[in-house]
Order: C-alpha cells, then sequence, then structure tokens
C-alpha cells in the first residue's frame, strides 16, 4: 500500500511539474541570416580570406623561386647542398599544403568570432521573449536535430521582431523548421 502511495505522489509531481512547462524552439541560424549585421560578417571573412589568399600567393612565389634557383643552378651545386636545396622546397612545399589544410579551419574561426556579437544580440532578444511569455525550455531546430515542433512553439520571429529584422513571406516548399515559422504567425 505504501508503495503505491509513493508512486501516485510521484506520478502527480511528474505531470504537475511536465504540465507547468511551455517548450518553444527557435532557428538562430536562420536570425543570423536576416540580420542586417550579417554582411558586414561576411564582408570581415571575405577580407580575411584574401589575406589568407595574399600570404599563400607569396608562399607559392617563394617556392616557385627556390625551384627556378634550384634547376638554373643544379649544375654547380655539391650533392649536400642540392639535397640541403631539395630539403628546403619540400619544406616550403609541406608548409604550403598544411598553410592550405589549416586556412579553411582560420576561416571558420573568423566567421565565428565575427558572427559572436551577433549571437549575443539574439541571445539578449531571447531572453527577452522567454521572460515575457514563460517558456521554460528553448530547443534549437537548426541542424535538423527537431523532429516536430508544435505550430505557435517556434520563437524565431518573436526574437526577429525584438531585433528589429523585418519578417518575410517564408517559401512554403522549403521543409522543417522554415515551415514551423509560417505556422507561428
Amino acid at each position: 500500500m505504501k508503495k503505491i502511495s509513493v508512486l501516485i505522489t510521484f506520478l502527480f509531481f511528474a505531470i504537475v511539474g511536465n504540465a507547468q512547462s511551455k517548450i518553444g524552439t527557435i532557428d538562430a541560424e536562420y536570425i543570423i541570416t536576416k540580420m542586417p549585421e550579417i554582411s558586414n560578417v561576411n564582408d570581415g571573412v571575405k577580407a580575411y580570406n584574401e589575406s589568407l589568399q595574399t600570404d599563400v600567393e607569396q608562399a607559392i612565389k617563394a617556392y616557385e623561386g627556390l625551384i627556378k634557383n634550384y634547376q638554373d643552378s643544379t649544375a654547380i651545386f655539391t650533392e649536400d647542398i642540392k639535397k640541403q636545396r631539395e630539403n628546403q622546397i619540400l619544406g616550403l612545399e609541406n608548409e604550403i599544403k598544411q598553410f592550405r589544410q589549416r586556412s579553411q579551419v582560420m576561416i571558420q574561426m573568423k566567421r565565428n568570432e565575427l558572427t559572436q556579437p551577433l549571437y549575443q544580440k539574439i541571445d539578449a532578444a531571447m531572453q527577452e521573449v522567454i521572460k515575457e511569455e514563460g517558456y521554460t525550455q528553448i530547443f534549437h531546430t537548426g541542424g535538423g536535430a527537431l523532429a516536430y515542433s508544435k505550430p505557435g512553439s517556434d520563437i524565431t520571429e518573436k526574437v526577429m521582431e525584438k531585433l528589429g529584422i523585418s519578417i518575410e513571406e517564408v517559401n512554403t516548399t522549403q521543409p522543417s523548421a522554415d515551415s514551423n515559422k509560417s505556422g507561428s504567425n
């Protein structure tokens, strides 16, 4: 009897606790694409990419110069000097390859750095909506991780309104998270 009353009490509190939850969703990536500041981010990333390209081009010119110098002077080099120059050429070639691989990561890091203030603005506006409407949990809809969201639980448009971003008509052919936004008008 004691077990049953404990179980009933536990179920009661679980149901009451769950009934008081208000769950919503947000698509921060969608909001980012609509923020006017995104053009500054894109310009900053583009400038950074061009700077990296310039560095790569300079390294390639140095590499080509080493090869030309090696080819022009190979007849007068001793075996030790030839080996030294070949190692120098191979080293620079490897540096160029590594730089190209790292540059993609560096560009992504720059994009993250430049978008961080935008995410902070979204978070501040989201916190206002959460406070005003009593949400207890907000899930991010980006990346396709959310399987279903009840129409009306998506706060993306409300956050956009707080940020002063105009809400355009959503394309009805887009699946998933975007179609949920059209149901919350």
